[in-house]
């Protein structure tokens, strides 16, 4: 799809073979990239811009393919997809590149996984965030069981469903592995407890579109952190915010002001 997709290396954690990317300045400070349900590292951050836009301002920059996605292994068993596993696939990640922390951002699912490992694996995190993802993240994002049905469908035009139109013909455009995707969203939507979110100190940005009904409200989410910012990207729903201008303009700025305290 892009000539300027970077090469992938492969690690092995909890018995599957994950890929990821490691690319930008390798002296700079480094950002993990963790992408949303049924997308992959290159489609949520290479052909957006972000690996760009991140590599341009002197940040390492390494995104990682989730367990059932891209080119990683893809196991069919719900058990393997609670955010606790894949939050340790990127801490391990991590571990494999000789990192002691990293800023993470992550999108939709990824921002759950991204929230899971500032919990679980708390020194690992430099500063977080989360886009794509608000007050869901602790209170559910919607009845999903559609999703995995229309994933299972024969086609795209056995499906009926809004939503599940809609991932169903993403998981197509991506060639996904819809088998591994069904299982993945039947256990990857565990909630934050608010009184766990409210213990994550580090600081915090929050990025959700005007237009996203999935996502839940950010400045929600915002006010039970003790060191988090919510911004609004304009005019954008919850498949096209992630790309946004301003969403990654606000992620700069924000890293630019932690350098600067």
């Amino acid at each position: 799809m892009n000539l300027n997709a970077p090469s992938f290396s492969l690690f092995y954690h909890d018995s599957l073979q994950l890929a990821y990317f490691d690319e930008g300045d390798p002296t700079g400070e480094p950002v993990l990239l963790i992408h949303g349900f049924a997308s992959t590292a290159n489609v949520n951050w290479v052909y957006t811009g972000w690996l760009k836009t991140l590599g341009e301002a002197g940040y390492r920059v390494i995104g990682i393919d989730n367990r059932g996605h891209g080119a990683s292994d893809r196991p069919h068993d719900p058990e393997a997809y609670y955010p606790s596993l894949m939050a340790g696939d990127a801490a391990a990640l991590l571990t494999h590149l000789g990192i002691e922390q990293a800023h993470v951002i992550g999108y939709s699912m990824g921002a759950r996984i991204s929230a899971f490992m500032a919990i679980e694996h708390t020194n690992r995190v430099r500063s977080l965030v989360l886009g794509g993802l608000g007050i869901g993240l602790c209170d559910g994002v919607g009845d999903w069981d559609p999703i995995a049905e229309a994933l299972l469908a024969p086609s795209l035009s056995d499906v009926t469903h809004p939503r599940g139109r809609m991932f169903r013909a993403f998981a197509d455009q991506t060639h996904s592995d819809r088998f591994a995707l069904a299982a993945c969203i039947r256990t990857s939507r565990v909630l934050v407890a608010r009184a766990d979110i409210a213990n994550v100190d580090v600081p915090t940005l929050i990025a959700v579109g005007t237009k996203d009904d999935i996502a839940g409200s950010a400045q929600e989410l915002a006010t039970l952190m003790p060191n988090a910012t919510a911004i609004d990207i304009p005019n954008r729903d919850h498949m096209l915010a992630v790309g946004d201008k301003v969403f990654k303009k606000a992620v700069i700025d924000f890293y630019r002001h932690l350098s600067a305290v």
